[in-house]
């Protein structure tokens, strides 16, 4: 699959958004106290800035022009004083400011991973990984940052302009009104800058998440890149894919780069102006020279806040767009959400019935079940069977509230089950599918998943019910053995021996099984319906099986084709009947005969012959 359109993600206006940046700062507003203290730290600093040019102007004009041996003294005791106190109102910003932006990040990322756990299926299966990863690790950072240092350093610029301009106007208005008339000339080509360099800032950020949704497909899935031979298609996709992100990015560079010298350039005829005028001025008498030095030096001074401004623009471009995607996952609305009064009914352990349900996928035209209606006993056991995209898995998707209906209804115990909150159905069904999954951690770990509050005694009792007591205890730390990512420590069976009695120790009241023995060898298909007699004799239980011959005991199997039951029955019912099931069934199992009587027929006379 190309890397390049597995996921369209949304677009966004190529205006600047003014409401992101409003939503951003306001990020802020829990840690105000915080705030208030780097920016008064920012005010002062800034300020004594400006106050040590105005000391050097008076040093010139009141000490070396009028030989004041004394106030040359005084003034630069006066400098050495205030110095100490920004020093230390320097270290003050820099320490609240490294608070700031710790706090700021561990909001963020809490506040995205508690949403990503109340949204539904739907999304993580439309939704690759990488892009998630991508809106909680470094797009997050970018925001922190900005929220942090960019307001830090766009403050201490725009407050060393305006001290500068103050105290500009305090020593010749006419030379400050020339440095104010070039201002609005820097506005205007700030204004120009910041559209061209928002859209390449913005296609990075899109590109990065393609990236890093491509990294993580190709390492989950490193197995079948190589068994395919995929090496060579793979980078050669994934190079495309980079090489539009370099441009995005190269050109974004390219225009924050020009806008740097823009800036100097208009400030360099800012300066000339000064000095020609202020030259005029001082042979007039309106300006001293130490005035005349002091003004080069604001104007010199205000250059550096202007071009750091620029900087922190380029910044805040990158950060919208950052903020863009990543406010676009928290504002996500969960599909299945719980009802207005919602409640727990304390157990679900009831009788189960599809009423007329329909349902279909927001990708797909065609419903997957169409007018599905079951009614299902408490305590009985129900197997589904049928060629793949019949409607097995969505059955028990919808079972588990996963989805919901489109039309129809979904009842246990009388009641429909949407009247009830997501976590007093879910936590109350077991699941184990046919890709087990495994936590990071150990195998106690593991198996404690479900139920926290779980004994010891009682997760060696649930190991030893499904038979995983015994591969247990063959590693050298038992139950504390590490599993690895995602269990690739263990075998699949392994895994889903574990899966199974992490289901058992839950004590589920409604068990769903979704294939699992289908990736397993026979042994430990007989271990997992060891493990499933003894969970589905205390609950109601729906088995959605390939091999068939671990739902013979199962009270009624449905055959689902296009979205309906088109036979329902026991085994030796459906057999009786000789239709799809017997199909299925005496075709699978005439294929087990095949591959047996191959392995008996299989003889030395079979070896190649030696040459003549």
């Amino acid at each position: 699959m190309s890397v390049n359109n597995y996921f369209e993600e949304e677009e966004f206006s190529a205006q600047f958004n003014g409401k992101t940046l409003r939503r951003i700062l306001g990020l802020t507003a829990p840690h105000w106290k915080w705030v208030a203290g780097f920016l008064i730290s920012i005010l002062i600093v800034s300020g004594l800035d400006a106050v040590f040019t105005y000391i050097s102007k008076l040093v010139i004009d009141q000490g070396i022009l009028a030989a004041d041996r004394a106030r040359i003294y005084e003034l630069l005791g006066m400098y050495a004083g205030l110095l100490v106190v920004q020093a230390l109102f320097v270290l003050c910003f820099i320490y609240l400011v490294g608070i700031l932006g710790e706090r700021i990040r561990y909001d963020l990322r809490q506040k995205m991973f508690n949403h990503l756990q109340n949204l539904s299926l739907s999304y993580f299966s439309r939704t690759p990984v990488g892009w998630i990863m991508s809106r909680v690790t470094s797009d997050s950072d970018r925001v922190a940052d900005l929220v942090t240092w960019g307001i830090l350093d766009s403050t201490w610029a725009v407050m060393n302009i305006l001290t500068s301009m103050i105290f500009m106007f305090v020593i010749n208005w006419k030379l400050a009104l020339i440095v104010l008339i070039i201002l609005p000339i820097l506005l205007v080509i700030a204004v120009e800058f910041r559209k061209r360099i928002l859209v390449q800032f913005r296609n990075v950020r899109k590109f990065n998440s393609k990236i890093t949704g491509a990294y993580n497909e190709n390492i989950t899935g490193v197995r079948v890149v190589k068994a395919l031979g995929r090496e060579g298609e793979n980078m050669r996709e994934f190079g495309g894919l980079t090489q539009e992100m370099y441009r995005s990015g190269y050109r974004a560079a390219w225009l924050s780069a020009l806008f740097l010298p823009t800036v100097q350039l208009v400030s360099a005829f800012a300066v000339g102006a000064v000095i020609w005028y202020g030259g005029l001025q001082a042979q007039l008498g309106g300006i001293s020279a130490g005035g005349i030095h002091a003004f080069v030096s604001y104007i010199t001074f205000m250059m550096w806040p202007i071009q750091d401004l620029a900087r922190v623009y380029a910044e805040i471009q990158h950060a919208i767009a950052s903020a863009e995607r990543m406010f676009s996952l928290i504002d996500t609305v969960p599909e299945v959400a719980d009802r207005e009064n919602a409640g727990d009914p304390g157990s679900i352990y009831g009788d189960i019935e599809f009423d007329h349900v329909s349902f279909w996928y927001e990708d797909e035209s065609q419903p997957v079940l169409k007018d599905f209606s079951l009614k299902v006993k408490r305590g009985e056991t129900i197997a589904l069977v049928g060629p793949t995209g019949g409607g097995k898995t969505t059955t028990v998707n919808l079972l588990a509230r996963f989805y919901e209906p489109r039309s129809g209804a979904i009842r246990i115990g009388g009641q429909d089950y949407t009247s009830f909150s997501l976590h007093s159905i879910q936590s109350r069904i077991g699941i184990v599918l046919q890709t087990p999954h495994l936590f990071s951690g150990t195998i106690r770990e593991n198996l404690r998943y479900g139920r926290l509050d779980s004994t010891d005694a009682e997760i060696e009792e649930a190991a030893r019910l499904v038979g995983a007591h015994d591969f247990i205890m063959k590693y050298p730390k038992g139950y504390d053995e590490p599993v690895g990512e995602s269990g690739n420590l263990l075998s699949v069976g392994q895994k889903q021996l574990i899966s199974l009695a992490r289901a058992v120790l839950a004590r589920p009241e409604i068990f769903i099984m979704d294939e699992a023995t289908s990736s397993v060898d026979t042994l430990t298909e007989a271990l997992i319906q060891r493990g499933m007699q003894a969970i589905m004799q205390k609950c109601t239980s729906f088995v959605v099986a390939h091999r068939l011959s671990t739902i013979k005991r199962a009270d009624r199997i449905l055959v689902i084709e296009d979205g309906h039951i088109s036979e329902m029955g026991s085994h030796n019912e459906l057999l009786r009947l000789r239709g799809k099931y017997y199909q299925l069934y005496t075709r699978q199992f005439r294929e087990q005969m095949t591959q047996t009587l191959d392995v008996f027929q299989s003889s030395p006379a079979q070896e190649a012959l030696p040459a003549d």
